[in-house]
């Protein structure tokens, strides 16, 4: 079972990404963002985003109930919607989902994140949170009908609420519930990068011991992403490849060794 991730910025090729994916003989689950098209969404309706970085580290986007319609809009809307169709052009037989339908991504709402401010701890709560469990029974009986999952926030909270989640951290739970042999995510670089402003600094390969290194060094989204990535490679089942999706063949070009490999 192979999982691939589309990365929401704007340059990534989607129509090339389903083209590729319409030649694979494997079952796969397609997780994918929006986060560009969210931003200039919001920017249309006058909205801006607010990131809020805790006392660890950690950056997110702070998701109140305007934010979350945002991303409803964005994400299980537009996005979703346009993905489904290159798949079903393309032969794919595609289902569009968020984590709400079917509870497929049961997750818990945050108690708060704690910022500093103005030299203060603050607790803020808003409408997010992590995911705890995955419906498998439903994705796999999809699979076994010869559907293809295209998943994205948001998710289930503790009473069926909506909120936002990393599907960094989805896919995580996604590759514990369902045994995911392969996990292809798309980007706009080439794969990790020593330095972000140098495409020629590409690490092609990563131990689980350097990523662990990696992230306790970053701070940011970054640093959230790589957290994400290390629990996905811990278990020593998941063959991680982050690769450039921006070209033509991004996934075939991934699974023959272009990218950033993490074993």
């Amino acid at each position: 079972m192979m999982l691939i991730k589309i990365g929401g910025g704007e340059q990534i090729n989607l129509e090339a990404t389903i083209t590729d994916l319409a030649e694979l003989e494997q079952p796969f689950i397609i997780v994918h963002g929006a986060n560009v098209l969210r931003d200039q969404l919001a920017k249309r309706l006058g909205m801006e985003k607010t990131v809020l970085t805790s006392v660890s580290g950690y950056s997110s986007v702070f998701s109140d109930q305007a934010a979350l319609e945002v991303i409803m809009m964005s994400y299980s809307g537009l996005r979703n919607k346009q993905i489904v169709e290159l798949c079903q052009r393309n032969g794919i037989n595609a289902v569009g989902l968020t984590g709400l339908d079917g509870r497929l991504v049961q997750g818990e709402r945050n108690k708060g994140i704690r910022v500093r401010e103005n030299g203060k701890t603050l607790i803020k709560r808003d409408l997010s949170g992590k995911p705890r469990q995955i419906n498998a029974a439903l994705l796999t009986l999809l699979l076994d009908n010869g559907y293809c999952p295209v998943l994205t926030i948001p998710i289930a909270d503790e009473n069926g609420f909506a909120i936002n989640s990393e599907n960094d951290d989805i896919i995580v739970q996604l590759a514990k519930a369902l045994d995911i042999e392969s996990v292809v995510q798309l980007i706009e670089a080439p794969g990790f990068l020593d330095d972000p402003t140098d495409e020629s600094s590409l690490v092609a390969k990563m131990s689980l011991a350097e990523l662990q290194a990696r992230e306790a060094t970053v701070e940011g989204r970054i640093k959230r992403k790589l957290l994400a990535l290390t629990r996905l490679c811990q278990g020593g089942k998941t063959r991680v490849i982050i690769a450039d999706g921006r070209g033509e063949k991004p996934v075939i070009n991934a699974l023959a060794g272009a990218g950033t490999h993490i074993s």
